[in-house]
Order: C-alpha cells, then sequence, then structure tokens
C-alpha cells in the first residue's frame, strides 16, 4: 500500500458503520445482562417468599463458607499445575517412537479415564495408607484431581502437537535442528495455541470438580457450607452460597481464558 493510499482520509460511511455496530452490541450486552438480572432476581424473590432464604443466617454464616474459597482455589491451581505437566509429558510419550513411553502413556490415559474421579480420590486417601503411604487429606485430594485430569489433557496436548503441520518439523530437521530442539522451540510454542482454550475449559471444569474433595474432610467450600447448613438445619441457604461463590469463580476465570484466548489469537488474524 502506498503512502498516499495511508494518508487518504478514513470514509464517513466506515465511521459510521462502526458506530452502529458499537450501538448494536451495547445494546445486545445491555438486554442480556437485563436477562440475568431479572431472572436471578425472580429465583431469589421466590425463596424469600417462601420463606427459605434467612439473611440473618446468611449474614451469620456466610463469611465462614465463603471463606473456604481460599482452600478451593489452591486445590484448583496447584492441581492444574501438576496436571499440566503430567499433559505435557504424556502427550510427548504418547507420540514417542519408543513403545515403552508410548505404552505407559496409553495405560496412565486408559486407566484414570476408564475410573470415576471420586474412586481415585478414596484410593489415594483411603487405600493407599493400607501400603504404607498415608497423606494428609489435602494433599491426597490434589493428587488425585491433577492425576485425573492430567489423564485428559493429555490427549488434548497429544491433539495440538499433531495439529502443527508436520512440513514445518521436517523444514526444521532438514536444517539440522535436533529433535528435542524441533520440539521445544518449534512445535510446543504453537501447540500451545492450540490448546489453551481445551485447557481452559479443564481448569473451569475443575473448579468444580474440586468438591468431590470434600468426601474426605478437605475444608473447603463446599465443605464448610455442609457442616453448618447441616448443624443449624439451612442446608438450602448453605448449599446456595456455595453454589453462588462456584458460579463467581467460573465466570471469573471464564472471562480471563477469553482475554487469554483473544490474545493469543492476534497472530492469525
Amino acid at each position: 500500500m502506498t503512502q498516499a493510499a495511508l494518508d487518504r482520509p478514513r470514509p464517513a460511511i466506515l465511521d459510521s458503520i462502526d458506530a452502529a455496530d458499537r450501538r448494536r452490541h451495547l445494546w445486545f450486552r445491555g438486554q442480556y445482562a437485563a436477562v440475568w438480572i431479572v431472572l436471578v432476581g425472580l429465583l431469589l424473590f421466590g425463596l424469600w417468599a417462601t420463606g427459605n432464604f434467612d439473611v440473618e443466617w446468611i449474614r451469620e454464616w456466610g463469611p465462614y463458607i465463603v471463606g473456604g474459597t481460599g482452600t478451593t482455589i489452591l486445590v484448583c491451581v496447584i492441581s492444574m499445575l501438576m496436571a499440566t505437566t503430567l499433559a505435557v509429558v504424556g502427550g510427548i510419550a504418547r507420540l514417542s517412537r519408543n513403545a515403552i513411553a508410548s505404552g505407559l502413556a496409553g495405560l496412565y490415559v486408559s486407566l484414570v479415564r476408564g475410573t470415576p474421579l471420586l474412586v481415585q480420590i478414596y484410593f489415594v486417601y483411603l487405600a493407599l495408607p493400607q501400603v504404607g503411604i498415608r497423606l494428609d487429606a489435602l494433599l491426597a485430594g490434589i493428587l488425585a484431581l491433577g492425576f485425573n485430569y492430567g489423564a485428559y489433557m493429555t490427549e488434548i496436548v497429544r491433539a495440538g502437537i499433531q495439529a502443527v503441520p508436520r512440513a514445518q518439523r521436517e523444514a526444521a530437521e532438514s536444517l539440522g535442528m535436533p529433535e528435542r530442539a524441533v520440539m521445544r522451540r518449534i512445535v510446543l510454542p504453537q501447540a500451545v495455541r492450540v490448546v489453551i482454550p481445551a485447557i481452559g475449559n479443564d481448569f473451569v471444569a475443575m473448579i468444580k470438580d474440586s468438591a468431590l474433595v470434600s468426601t474426605i474432610s478437605v475444608t473447603e467450600l463446599l465443605w464448610r457450607a455442609e457442616a453448618v447448613g447441616t448443624r443449624n438445619f439451612r442446608t438450602l441457604q448453605a448449599i446456595l452460597i456455595a453454589a453462588a461463590i462456584y458460579w463467581a469463580l467460573t465466570i471469573i476465570f471464564s472471562f480471563f481464558q477469553e482475554r487469554l484466548e483473544r490474545r493469543m489469537a492476534r497472530g492469525d488474524r
């Protein structure tokens, strides 16, 4: 494009189109938010009208339940770091020409995906002590979650690596680049952009699945809600508080996930 074309003023019609698009987008977002507000308001009003919304009890015990949010986030973050590490190693091993490495990774994926997460949590916390391995409840929950999600994410990483055009790898190898360097500098950086959306979705799912560690007495969000709700015969209010916090956490992390996806997609655009 010539300098004269760059210096040419932007046509007014394009500015009008952009302004109309922005107004249409704002109007849509306003209606979208209004639907949420109205429906949630109707739900809360219905609970209050039927006497199932004890504001005083929520004000008294709500902070205690909310205090479990830190443990929930801690469990999710550490478990996701562990799962990501296992997924990268497992994804590379699945595509390896080494039959032993590929077989071990395949067995790991099949075993974990073929058994329920709750069974795996019980196995780590209740079964391992019979062979002399005793773990704290929090550590056992983190290990079980990370081990479980690592298997699912292994397949995500494998698919991301395979999505990178083989011609790029062959071009790097033709220049004499070692296989490890090709994987580290050519393949994995491009695979990351492919797998980020799926890994982000798994992190959101882990936030909800972290509630399962309450079954082994990890004092996270759901455990606190069940404890005070059962003790005070206010299970509905307690579970609603926990559900609202889980919902808020998923909305927050989904927002940052979308921002990250848009940032990493700039190269494609």
